[in-house]
Parts: C-alpha cells; structure tokens; sequence
C-alpha cells in the first residue's frame, strides 16, 4: 500500500505518516495508532510489535502471504467474502 493510500484510507495526512516513517523514534499518538492499524488490516499490538497474538501460540505462521490474503479479504464485500469463505472450506474437506 502506498502511503497516499494509507493516508486516504486512514484519514490521517500524508505528511503525518511520512513523519512516522522517516522518523525513528516518532510514535503515533493512540488515535492514529488505531486509524493506521484499522487501514492496514492488523491489530495495534501487531502495528507496535510485529507480533500477531492471535497466532503467537500456534504453529500457523503469520507471514507475508498469509497477511497479504487476509488485505485482499478484507477488500471484499459480503457477498464475495462469503463466496471465498465456502472456496476455502471446500479446499479444508479435500484435505
């Protein structure tokens, strides 16, 4: 995602989020935290840390294939998320 998109998508300016990038040691306060982790898809914690609890005690491994599936699934409208839904159950009963 390119940070103009990130800035539409999060309401936050463009320059705010490429103050954040740029600067190392420059946190978003709370509320930005929050519109950027909701804009990407991933928890606050996952933002902060890079670390997902919601697999952190599985042995499913949250990497770059696994999050770029979950952005696209999150881009579908009900019906289309419906339809991937049943393509990947279907895809669980054949294993």
């Amino acid at each position: 995602m390119l940070v103009k998109e990130l800035a539409a998508k999060s309401g936050i300016p463009k320059g705010t989020i490429d103050h954040y990038l740029a600067e190392k040691n420059t946190e978003p306060v709370a509320e930005n935290a929050v519109k950027i982790a909701q804009a990407l898809g991933v928890s606050v914690e996952y933002l902060v840390t890079g670390k997902n609890p919601q697999f952190s005690n599985t042995q499913i491994p949250y990497n770059i294939e696994i999050r770029s599936l979950v952005s696209k699934l999150s881009q579908l409208n009900t019906k289309q998320f419906n339809l991937a839904k049943k393509i990947i159950d279907a895809i669980q009963k054949e294993i």
